[in-house]
């Protein structure tokens, strides 16, 4: 096929696609298309978002089709994003299917159509290509015939990006599975220098064209606002909200704010939804259709919106606390302004959005001492053994334990077959250097965010040369162009209301109802179903440690290094505020106290104040067994249970009638307050209630 006459044929797709007469390419869709269907060669496209980028693999695919070649497989991260593309291609004739969590009962039909070749494009998230059944059984064939891979939001394969995923980085073995004339083509709209080197050897050849377009958006109005507190934010926010054109997303950092700051505006007439991980699936969907169709304001959303959603007409982007890097927040302010000639992206920083960075920068990097344990665990085990059964044996939490195994199935030293997991006995070494690298990169983007807000200069010059856009010029239309136009003022019934959600108190304590799988193999003969008579009420806490608000002086309280301590008498009376407001169906008849080894003080005079303001008696704390050796910290529910199992006892201690109030400094697990409340049980206590300072999430 010649230039010219695939040319014709790409626009003559194109129109009819796009339903246009006039359709015409952007600068570089057509450069792909011949890179991909003239000569079947791999492609990178860095373009902004709303240039077009769905429209080359859609046009391509059709061409390739054409041509006799077998259907698309395109890997895509979010089950939202695929939503997106099914309904885009649908409208522009191409049959797509998913294969995903949510529609397991559509699965026979979609192989079905498959093996009829009545598929153009199959989509997949990068983790089913890891499903043994998939990955055995399905993928081999589909290698076989497959016309052309795509490869989207491909900035995912980069090491730790701002949304890592493991499994992007199995692309590479997919790769070379497939033939050399299997056409690759790999889209993002946010890259650096430093992500394009890495998604260019993630597809494995010589032959890559890199088409990189001008990132900055001329519909976008960037503007940061600092304000001095999270309560003069959420009082900015009331204020402003309705001022902010159109419909559009909120983002926070945390669940915890997501769903207070939805609550916040919704108690005060604002049409604003929650949307986090946490949402059920059929709620999010619900919620994305809520937006689209202009039916609320907007959506309070975590980075579980993100990449792909596609609202044309969103009106702005406000963040309530800064992404970690440019590249995040470009990617996320990106969802603007793409079908409108002007839509508004806001910044309200907070001085807790380092401390958010660094915890879950912390989590998601991989320990070497918890690498080995896996690995000596599965070397050891003669069969496959599931993530339950190895969390019983190397003491990881469930979520670090299932991304440290993709990490090491990545590479190649253990693998998912039926039934779990097992080694592979290929040598492994802990990386330090590449992880030490990786950390100085976010730490070197966090300062890069820090520069963002700081920046006198242009904004979107600014981002556009963070991510190595050699075109980025002035925009004269952020607020450093060409003034601020958003006022700071805030009214005072929104300052009011703000300064009363951040001084609300109290989280529910959900009680420990079942006991962890795999006691019995750690040596502790408990199973099922915890007695009635043996569990504890629903607790209270004073606030989450994330929260907007109380999590402030909470997380001051229990940093790293900070010293055992009387309770801060602000904290005393929040908690007793928290007391007043439980609404129990029986008052305590007493006060105890979960003995503590590392913060005996705080939980001392927490009990004790309590109990004086509540005119309770004072039990004191329970005992811990002399021969118990300190506790493990954090760890999975298994390896809690076994390290506190018998550790407490209620020697000396006066069992009162009715319930007895069990105060603690920290609850993460919950099995701490479980296992003690327990021993009160079944020393006679009609009832125990939990109380805290603080939930660690």
């Amino acid at each position: 096929m010649t230039d010219d006459s695939l040319h014709a044929d790409a626009l003559s797709t194109l129109r009819l696609l796009v339903g246009r007469d006039d359709a015409a390419f952007h600068d570089g869709q057509f450069e792909a298309i011949e890179a991909l269907v003239g000569e079947r060669s791999r492609a990178l496209v860095v373009q902004r978002t709303g240039w077009g980028k769905s429209a080359v693999y859609f046009v391509a695919t059709a061409l390739r089709r054409a041509q006799g070649a077998g259907p698309t497989i395109l890997v895509s991260p979010l089950i939202a994003l695929m939503r997106d593309q099914i309904q885009a291609a649908e409208r522009a004739g191409v049959r797509a299917v998913a294969i995903n969590s949510t529609n397991a009962h559509e699965w026979g039909e979609v192989r079905a159509r498959l093996d009829a070749d009545e598929v153009d494009v199959l989509l997949v998230s990068p983790e089913r290509l890891n499903n043994p059944a998939f990955r055995d059984e399905q993928l081999p064939a589909l290698v076989r015939r497959i016309g052309m891979l795509v490869v989207d939001e491909a900035h995912c394969i980069s090491d730790w990006g701002h949304d890592f995923r493991p499994d992007y980085r199995r692309l590479r073995d997919l790769i070379a599975q497939m033939p050399e004339s299997v056409p690759v083509l790999a889209t993002t709209a946010t890259a650096n220098a430093r992500v394009v080197a890495d998604v260019v050897d993630q597809l494995g050849s010589d032959r890559v064209t890199t088409i990189r377009g001008p990132l900055a958006r001329a519909s976008l109005r960037l503007s940061v606002l600092n304000l001095p507190d999270a309560t003069s934010r959420l009082a900015w926010l009331l204020s402003h909200l309705d001022d902010l054109p159109g419909s559009g997303i909120i983002y926070t950092l945390t669940v915890a704010a997501a769903v207070d700051t939805a609550r916040l505006l919704r108690e005060h007439g604002h049409a604003v939804r929650a949307y986090t991980g946490q949402s059920d699936a059929d709620e999010r969907e619900e919620s994305e259709g809520l937006l689209k169709r202009n039916e609320v304001k907007a959506l309070v959303a975590t980075s579980a919106l993100g990449m792909g959603f596609d609202k044309p007409d969103l009106g702005f982007v406000l963040h309530l606390g800064a992404p970690s890097s440019p590249v995040a927040y470009y990617q996320q302010v990106g969802r603007a302004g793409r079908a409108t000639a002007s839509a508004d992206v806001v910044l309200l920083p907070g001085p807790e959005d380092a401390d958010i960075w660094h915890h879950f920068a912390t989590v998601s990097m991989p320990d070497q001492d918890r690498a080995e344990r896996v690995l000596r665990a599965l070397g050891a085990s003669g069969a496959p053994l599931s993530t339950a059964a190895l969390e019983t044996i190397v003491d990881i939490r469930r979520t670090r334990l299932e991304l440290l195994l993709k990490v090491l199935d990545v590479d190649g030293a253990v693998q998912r077959v039926k039934g779990g997991w097992t080694a592979t006995g290929e040598p492994w070494a802990y990386d330090a250097e590449r992880y030490a690298r990786i950390a100085a990169e976010r730490r070197a983007e966090q300062d890069d965010m820090l520069a963002y807000e700081r920046t006198t200069e242009c904004r979107m010059e600014f981002l556009q040369r963070r991510l190595d856009d050699e075109t980025a010029t002035p925009c004269g239309r952020c607020d450093n162009c060409a003034g601020a136009w958003l006022l700071a003022d805030i009214a005072q019934e929104s300052a009011s209301a703000a300064a009363s959600a951040i001084d609300r108190v109290g989280v529910p304590i959900e009680p420990r109802r079942q006991w962890p799988t795999g006691l019995d193999r750690l040596g502790v003969p408990l199973k099922g179903r915890i007695p009635a008579d043996e569990q504890a009420a629903t607790g209270r806490a004073l606030a989450r440690l994330t929260d907007l608000g109380w999590g402030g002086p909470l997380r001051e309280l229990f940093a790293a290094g900070a010293p055992d301590q009387e309770v801060p008498a602000r904290l005393l009376d929040a908690c007793v505020r928290v007391l007043a407001e439980w609404g129990w169906d029986e008052r305590p008849a007493a006060v105890a106290a979960v003995p503590s080894r590392t913060r005996p003080i705080l939980v001392r005079s927490l009990a004790e104040g309590i109990a004086r303001i509540g005119r309770l008696p004072s039990l004191g704390a329970l005992s811990i067994a002399p021969a118990a050796p300190p506790a493990r910290p954090g760890g999975n529910s298994a390896f809690r249970v076994t390290d506190l199992q018998g550790r407490f006892g209620v020697d000396g201690l006066v069992i009162a009638e009715g319930p007895i109030l069990l105060v603690d400094d920290l609850v993460d697990s919950r099995w701490t307050m479980t296992l003690a409340a327990r021993e009160l049980r079944r020393a006679g206590a009609d009832d125990v209630l939990p109380f805290a300072l603080a939930l660690r999430a």
